[in-house]
């Protein structure tokens, strides 16, 4: 399949089972070693669905999520909203980001970090931030595409001390350009 094939759209309740396969075979392929075991083959697709039926239906002004298709299969989501934990004066948050393994590598997650910058800006939020595992070789992604290193934290999780990093945009006009591609509301 080729990357015209790909759309990005805002997600709906019925993706709910879509988003939580993604969700669980990302995490599976992503975080070995950084997670343990038991928690990656512990997940459930059903009781994710579950939670992103809520977070889809939960959607309002500024505060949302995503979905990545090829042709009528989900290989990517993200979600966003107003920051949880606060990044230096960054008023949103890029919530997640994930993609399948075999959808990597063909632009659709700089694709969808522009879309969720895009609806950012829509709803009057101008800056954001990410936080990712600092261990997780993918973070580079997040620095390719102009994020900022701003902070780093501790956290635990699944009963492991990890560090997370946070990324900042101050200004999400250049990358909300990032989302050109055939797109459906």
């Amino acid at each position: 399949m080729t990357d015209s094939s790909v759309t990005i759209r805002d997600a709906r309740p019925g993706d709910a089972p879509a988003i939580a396969r993604v969700h669980v075979r990302s995490w599976r392929t992503t975080y070995p070693g950084l997670i343990p075991a038991a928690f990656l083959v512990g997940l459930s697709e059903s009781a994710a669905a579950a939670r992103w039926e809520a977070i889809v239906r939960s959607r309002g002004p500024g505060r949302g999520a995503l979905v990545a298709t090829m042709g009528a299969e989900v290989v990517g989501f993200a979600s966003y909203g107003a920051h949880r934990v606060p990044v230096a004066d960054l008023a949103g948050e890029f919530y997640a980001l994930y993609l399948l393994d075999e959808a990597q590598g063909r632009g659709i997650g700089r694709r969808l970090l522009g879309a969720m910058a895009e609806r950012l800006l829509e709803a009057g939020t101008r800056s954001a931030a990410v936080w990712c595992l600092r261990d997780n070789p993918a973070r580079w992604f997040y620095e390719r595409l102009g994020g900022t290193r701003m902070a780093e934290r501790p956290i635990r999780f699944a009963g492991r001390q990890l560090i997370e990093i946070g990324y900042g945009w101050r200004d999400l006009a250049p990358l909300a350009r990032l989302s050109a591609g055939p797109e459906v509301g």
